[in-house]
């Protein structure tokens, strides 16, 4: 299985490769993963500005807060984003709406 920073830099040349898919979105997701793998990453989706980056670089609209494990087996579609928040195991800083929209986003990109 990837690390945590390879699948953000699989999303990252996925999104420059296809900016399309994300027409439409002008926000900044972050990603706060604890766990064995952990670290912060923000998946920028804005005009002219489509990727994914380590670190927080730009302000987030919505912060989502999960284990490394959990993540990675959200990616690999093993784990429903929606079931993993009723379950507690993704929590939800910002916009609930942006969050909801993610799986979509993520799903198209799936490795």
């Amino acid at each position: 299985m990837p690390t945590t920073k390879e699948i953000f830099e699989q999303i990252d040349q996925a999104l420059k490769a296809d900016p399309s898919r994300v027409d439409g979105f002008d926000c900044v997701y972050q990603f706060n993963l604890s766990g064995d793998d952990p670290g912060t990453y923000q998946v920028i989706l804005k005009p002219g500005q489509v990727g994914a980056v380590e670190g927080e670089q730009e302000p987030a609209q919505c912060t989502i807060e999960m284990d490394s494990a959990d993540y990675k087996e959200m990616i690999a579609g093993n784990l429903n984003g929606t079931q993993a928040f009723m379950s507690g195991k993704l929590r939800v800083n910002g916009d609930i709406g942006l969050a909801m929209r993610l799986e979509s986003v993520l799903s198209a990109y799936n490795g």
